[in-house]
């Protein structure tokens, strides 16, 4: 198996505008790396340089220990999967397939042998006869990805392969995906802005911003210990809701303010915690740790409001709560506002027998050992849970 080094990377277009800077990135041998952000913060760059299809302007790539810096598309024994897929329109699925096999000189028993393989794995047996205009969208896509995968490249680059599927088409193929890959065992690169694929395919995900990297880790250590407000407000669907709030003290505990409410701290504040006792912070607070108090009985981490909005989605519900203090936003993250001084909206997550509606007052209890604290001035986490 194969790994891939990107060490100090940099691409800057014509125009100077910069798409990738400084990036570093080891994804090790037979690993599936994701690479999440918002559009435009270059994630697809980087696919196309490790495939060599764009110049480095900085740095160096590496594939199997091997500098490919100026080495060919063709000479790198890398395959790509595109958005739209890509497939010669000419040719019949089972033409596609076979069209890279053919040009290496590959035996023709082994080459139908390879086609029957990936054919049975991506469920293309019917339509392997037929001409990608005929095909449905998730058809040619998994066309596409068998035409990559069937040569058993050493590397497999995957640039928003399911983009422009139907959700229950895109949880299907996205499972494939990841066990077509995990069964060849070849080292994989997927970029998406969907963080929902990240979390559900990826054994590490990175978070890229404005051509940078913000973090990299397993996703549920990226989801409940994110390393800044960037991180925590892109990861989660919805998204982790940010407070500015205060830790204040008295003489017998330590209190989250937001507003004009106050929640006990969990224990004494420690480490970067410590210092931060009677000044602002930013509290980081997920839906699923805040839901009903009648649910919670005795609980001390209790806020009070009204329920602004009120969504059914049959498992649970999602009740959006006005508080008195602000949103912290991040204005770069995908779905947010880009104005800084709005009221603070808390969503919970109350059962699906609630019988709540909106503009009737709530209750809710807060877990407060699950709550994030970050800085307010760089937005870098001062606290997560463990």
């Amino acid at each position: 198996m194969t790994d891939v080094l990107l060490n100090d990377v940099s691409r800057v277009y014509p125009d100077g505008t910069s798409a990738v800077s400084h990036l570093t990135l080891h994804v090790r041998p037979g690993e599936l790396m994701v690479i999440v952000g918002p559009s435009g913060c270059g994630k697809s760059t980087v696919l196309r340089l490790i495939a060599g299809l764009e110049p480095l302007n900085g740095g160096t790539i590496s594939i199997g220990g091997r500098v490919v810096n100026g080495v060919p598309t063709q000479e790198r024994n890398v395959a790509m999967v595109f958005e739209a897929g890509a497939l010669y329109p000419h040719l019949t699925a089972s033409d596609n397939l076979r069209f890279a096999l053919a040009l290496r000189n590959m035996p023709k028993n082994e080459i139908e042998q390879r086609i029957g393989a990936e054919s049975r794995v991506l469920r293309l047996g019917r339509f392997l006869d037929r001409k990608p205009r005929t095909l449905s969208a998730g058809q040619r896509q998994r066309v596409a990805v068998g035409r990559a995968t069937v040569r058993v490249p050493a590397v497999f680059l995957l640039d928003e392969p399911l983009t422009h599927l139907e959700a229950a088409e895109r949880i299907r193929l996205r499972t494939e995906l990841s066990s077509l890959q995990h069964g060849l065992g070849v080292t994989a690169v997927y970029v998406t802005h969907d963080q929902a694929q990240a979390m559900a395919i990826g054994d590490r995900v990175a978070v890229m911003r404005a051509g940078r990297i913000e973090q990299v880790s397993e996703p549920m250590k990226l989801y409940r210990r994110p390393a800044n407000v960037f991180v925590a407000s892109f990861m989660g669907e919805p998204a982790m809701t940010l407070l500015a709030g205060r830790l204040e003290a008295d003489a017998s505990r330590t209190w989250v303010v937001l507003g004009n409410q106050r929640l006990p701290f969990p224990g004494i504040p420690s480490g970067l915690m410590r210092s931060r006792v009677g000044g602002p912070v930013t509290v980081g607070i997920r839906p699923e740790h805040v839901t009903d108090a009648d649910a919670v009985p005795d609980t001390q981490a209790v806020l009070f409001s009204t329920a602004a909005r009120v969504e059914n989605l049959g498992s649970h519900l999602l009740i959006s709560c006005p508080l008195d203090t602000k949103a912290v936003t991040v204005s770069d993250a995908p779905g947010v506002e880009k104005e800084h001084t709005r009221q603070a909206m808390l969503v919970a997550r109350f059962p699906p027998t609630c019988r709540v509606r909106r503009g009737e007052r709530v209750e809710v209890a807060v877990d407060m050992a699950e709550l994030s604290f970050f800085d307010p001035v760089t937005g870098e986490a001062l606290w997560n849970p463990v």
